[in-house]
């Protein structure tokens, strides 16, 4: 059996509950672990249980192998089991099973020792083993055994007795029929009083040879030797005995005999338990299964005597036992009474001396106490340094950094500035829609728009003004359920069920179920072929989404859907009601009508649960899969690709130092003769020794002749030397210009080259730049993540440049989606991570110091800030120690460039909106404000397809 940790895997019983349910309900449906015949009444009970067996934690128990799950080893351990029994001789197994049975033996090892001393000389009717004839060896079947002969018996032969098969041999003289190997009894008998009493060495045993084994030594041996050889011995039949007889080491051995008697026995963990035989493999082998009642008395007087034994070992541990005195003479007495006298005084004076002992070291004890209690408090005052960063809630603010100015409270974002907040629940889905749609604008044939234009696109109200932006959103949509598999009228057969299903029929704004089916039915039954053109302005999306509805919806996946489509398809008695209005208390609606009028009288909360259910059911769609691949296989690539521009960046900034420190090298140097910088200073006065004594040499060797002893030398000599310095000046200053000349060119193209390198530089920062942006917009397109968490485990979101969606438009102008940060209340997962920190903590008293009564959000609770002054603030309030709000905190910085500018930029879009409608108010007459000229109206979908 498998383990895991050491210890037997034991399988799970069935409970209680499922006994008696098998009684009460033998129907009750159960969980059932095929792999083991495991019974669960529950799914959690088989999931763990099934969690359990999967885990790389268990051991096979015959070969060792660990780090598997629990079917690899069970897998493991029988096919060990089915080798090891194939190999066993099959002969053996029954005697050395009933030598077994009922033996009393503390350790496996030991048991495995004994029995292979038993048995490794003792060979059964049929058995295979190796027979050594003249020093070959011949692999061969045992034939017959025949017990020790009558006393003398003759010196053994392995000569055959016949040499071939075909001469049979003459038939052995008949023995007397005797029990083979019976050697039954307690293995603890030593072996020589076993083989006293059954000498193995007695033993004769008729072999037929089945052939020849391939050893070394034949294989050096002539070929034709070994050809006469094996048709000499091969089926040949000859007595021998046990010294000249062995098994196969693989298939008997004591780690294969030991593995045998594992698989086949087992014993109770209680003290001095014997070994019992399992009762299959017993029933198989014939061995018994009842113990007899001699067995058993030994089984019972060995358990008392190790019981007994373990007792007298614990009484010499504690002491031996008091006996009873014997009767004493006076005079022993009164030795006893004096010597109890001074054994009591003695033990006063010990329990006098333990007591001042004992004092005395309670004494130290206590002052050590005090000793290790100041050193404790000396060491929590002198704490070790802390390792940042760390977990945030371990963070907190010493007096010095509040002194320091850093910011102690986060500042409130602002709940009233959510759309639709004003009722729960209806915010989260907007957002959700309003993301789906600007993630997969391309698959789904749609320009993005902003967060504000969905808003005022879906609270727009007024009739005669048709939206093209809900007009093609809807479309889009409806375009894309088209090919997303539906149940025809889903909706009438879910409604037709609430009707059964009712005792007492209900109304819905006066409507009953049966007048709301029956205007369903000519509703919307072609939407998956209207046409619903671009340039027609998508006429009919109306009623295309009441049959989409109608096809795809039912009251479990969309609760709402009865009162949605009966506000769709009756018109109210009274006129329509304000959108913003929340629903009617006392329904009024009259006769049927169609879609397109009704719409708009529909509130936003419902528009957004229509818009939330059909993005829902479209991520199924075949053209979102598709995208979502298409990113996976442009987000590889871009990975590659940011690869080998770093590569490339680095080999540039390597190059790019180099050069640097080259010309730092280069540095011009004073060479002694007073230039420096290209600039030479002569000193007529004082000219080179070398230079000097050359030109008088020369000059007194060209002269020399011409001039009369009585001419002075000095004047002419002085002239010439100064002529040849001169000339040697004028050189020196040539040979400079050039080296200047050329440093300078050398100079002008190494800052060339630098430059070249600083854009190229430049260029690659640019590209990865635009890799991050491109690397957010695919990721955004398969999981959305936020920037980060706070310290409290808000969620901070920013939704901008993801998808189809871009941060920056051509020429590199700022755009924006959202333009705001959202933050989002813990999950339900981390507010039991704050509730399980401990109370000294205070986390509650916390976070109303640092975060506010008003700015503590609740799990789906949400929040904005809209200017960028909070989100300054809100980044400063960031601590850097720790590990969230660090990673948050870099998060913001590296996409504040971003931002920064598309805030700012909504700012001043919201600006000019507002002022548009007073800039184009008449003085003259008021008609109220001209929704047309509103963004969301003036918004184009540019990716449209006009084919029907």
């Amino acid at each position: 059996m498998p383990t895991c940790r050491r210890k037997r895997v034991m399988l799970t019983e069935a409970s209680d509950a499922l006994l008696v349910a098998l009684k009460t309900d033998p129907d009750k449906e159960v969980y059932y672990m095929e792999q083991t015949g495991e019974i669960f009444d529950t799914y959690e009970a088989f999931a763990a249980r099934m969690s359990f067996y999967h885990l790389k934690q268990f051991q096979c128990e015959v070969t060792g192998k660990s780090g598997m799950n629990y079917f690899q080893a069970l897998e493991s351990e029988q096919q060990e089991a089915r080798t090891m029994h194939s190999r066993f001789p099959e002969q053996l197994k029954p005697a050395i099973l009933r030598a077994v049975q009922w033996q009393v033996m503390g350790r496996l090892d030991h048991l495995v020792e004994a029995v292979y001393d038993r048995f490794k000389d003792r060979y059964f009717r049929d058995e295979k083993v190796y027979v050594d004839v003249q020093g070959d060896k011949f692999f061969a079947r045992v034939v017959e055994v025949f017990p020790p002969r009558p006393p003398s018996p003759p010196k053994p032969d392995t000569t055959p007795i016949a040499s071939t098969s075909s001469q049979p041999p003459p038939s052995p003289p008949k023995r007397p029929s005797l029990p083979i190997h019976d050697i039954r009894g307690d293995l603890k008998t030593p072996a020589k009083e076993v083989n006293a009493a059954d000498d193995p060495q007695k033993y004769y045993y008729k072999v037929q040879l089945l052939e020849e084994e391939k050893s070394e030594s034949a294989k050096d041996k002539m070929a034709a030797y070994a050809k006469e050889a094996r048709a000499k011995w091969t089926g040949s039949l000859m007595e021998v005995q046990c010294p000249v007889m062995s098994r196969d080491r693989l298939a008997f051995s004591k780690s294969i005999l030991r593995r045998f008697i594992r698989d086949c026995v087992d014993r109770s963990p209680a003290v001095a338990s014997p070994w019992i035989v399992k009762k299959a493999v017993a029933g198989r082998y014939g061995v018994e299964t009842l113990m007899p009642e001699s067995t058993r008395q030994g089984v019972e007087d060995i358990k008392k005597g190790e019981i007994q034994k373990r007792k007298k070992v614990w009484e010499d541990k504690e002491g031996p036992i008091a006996k009873k005195p014997k009767k004493l003479t006076p005079l022993q007495e009164e030795r006893a009474k004096n010597a109890a006298i001074a054994a009591e005084k003695k033990e006063r004076e010990g329990k006098e001396k333990a007591e001042r002992q004992a004092k005395v070291k309670e004494e130290a004890e206590r002052l050590a106490g005090e000793k290790a209690a100041l050193k404790e408090k000396a060491a929590k005052e002198k704490k070790k340094p802390v390792r940042y960063p760390t977990e945030d809630l371990d963070v907190t603010l010493s007096d010095k950094e509040k002194k320091a100015g850093v910011k102690v409270k986060r500042p409130v974002p602002s709940r009233v500035s959510l759309p639709f907040n004003e009722k729960p629940g209806v915010f989260e889905p907007f957002l959700m829609s309003w993301n789906f749609l600007a993630v997969y604008g391309h698959p789904l044939h749609l320009s993005t728009f902003t967060l504000d234009e969905y808003e005022h696109a879906i609270r727009h109200s007024v009739e005669p003004h048709a939206c093209e932006l809900l007009a093609e959103v809807h479309s889009s949509l409806i375009y894309n359920l088209r090919t997303v598999s539906f149940t025809r009228h889903s909706a009438v057969t879910s409604l037709w069920q609430l009707k059964n299903d009712e005792v007492n029929e209900s109304t819905e704004m006066g409507i009953t179920l049966d007048e709301l089916i029956n205007a369903l039915a000519g509703v919307g039954n072609n939407w998956e072929r209207d046409p619903l053109r671009h340039t027609e302005g998508r006429a009919g999306w109306e009623e295309s989404l009441v049959g989409c509805l109608k096809d795809h919806a039912t009251l479990e996946n969309f609760p709402s859907l009865r009162y949605i489509l009966t506000r769709l398809l009756f018109k109210p008695v009274d006129g329509y009601p304000s959108p913003s209005s929340s629903r009617p208390s006392t329904p009024e609606l009259g006769s049927v009508a169609a879609p397109a009028e009704t719409y708009y009288t529909l509130p936003p909360e419902d528009r957004i649960a229509i818009l939330s259910f059909l993005c829902n059911i479209a991520v199924s769609s075949k053209a979102i899969h598709g995208y979502m691949e298409t990113c996976e296989e442009q987000l590889t690539a871009l990975r590659k690709e940011k690869i080998e521009v770093n590569r490339s960046k680095k080999q540039f900034i390597e190059e790019r130092d180099a050069l640097i420190a080259e010309e730092k090298g280069e540095e011009p140097k004073s060479n002694g003769n007073g230039s420096a910088n290209g600039v030479l200073t002569l000193d007529a006065q004082a000219p080179p020794h070398d230079a000097t004594s050359d030109l008088s040499d020369l000059s007194a060797s060209e002269n020399g002749s011409e001039l009369s002893p009585s001419t002075s030398l000095k004047p002419s000599r002085s002239q010439d030397n100064m002529n040849l310095l001169r000339k040697a000046q004028s050189q020196a200053h040539a040979k400079q210009r050039e080296a200047a000349r050329l440093r300078t060119a050398s100079i002008k193209q190494a800052q060339a080259e630098r430059r070249r390198l600083d854009e190229e530089v430049n260029k690659l920062e640019r590209r990865l730049e635009g890799i991050e942006r491109e690397f957010r917009k695919l990721l955004g397109a398969i999981r959305v993540k936020p920037l980060g968490k706070d310290r409290f485990f808000n969620r901070v979101w920013w939704f901008d440049g993801m998808g189809s969606a871009s941060l920056l438009g051509s020429g590199g102008t700022v755009q924006y989606g959202t333009g705001r940060i959202f933050i989002q209340g813990p999950s339900v997962w981390d507010q039991e991570v704050l509730d399980r920190r401990p109370l000294e903590d205070g986390v509650i008293g916390r976070r109303r110091a640092e975060e506010g009564e008003e700015g503590m959000l609740g799990d789906g609770e949400w929040a904005v800030y809209t200017d960028l002054e909070e989100v300054d603030e809100f980044a400063a309030w960031l601590n850097p120690k720790g590990n969230r709000e660090l990673a948050l905190k870099n998060a913001l910085q590296k996409w504040w460039p971003h931002v920064a500018p598309g805030m700012r930029k909504r700012i001043a879009d919201m600006n000019n909106t507002a002022k548009l409608p007073e800039a184009r108010r008449s003085a003259r007459k008021h008609t109220g404000p001209d929704i047309s000229r509103e963004p969301y109206m003036l918004w184009t979908n540019r990716r449209a397809v006009n084919a029907s």
